[in-house]
């Protein structure tokens, strides 16, 4: 999850860094297309409901484009590279 001005709580509980992780695991797994990816993405995850692993789907959606809008800096970690691709927004946002 996100740290800072835009993190927020993903329901009654929180999100470990393994749930995270299987969490992004799954979505590359279970695209938009797939039948049940709520489901299917909340069984991967483990300890989620299939309404939690959507929301929480929903906040980063939320987070990136608050950063794609230039409400939130992209962190300056390299000068070549000052553009980031969608997985390593999620990335981001998931180590803060």
């Amino acid at each position: 999850m996100a740290s800072g001005s835009f993190s927020r709580s993903t329901g009654s509980s929180s999100w470990t860094p393994k749930q995270n992780k299987l969490f992004e695991r799954a979505l590359a797994v279970y695209d938009k297309d797939t039948p049940d990816r709520w489901q299917n993405v909340a069984r991967a995850v483990g300890g989620k409901s299939a309404e939690e692993v959507k929301r929480h789907y929903e906040l980063l959606v939320e987070d990136l484009k608050h950063i794609e809008s230039g409400q939130v800096p992209f962190p300056n970690y390299n000068k070549r590279s000052s553009t980031m691709d969608e997985e390593q927004r999620l990335r981001y946002l998931k180590l803060n």
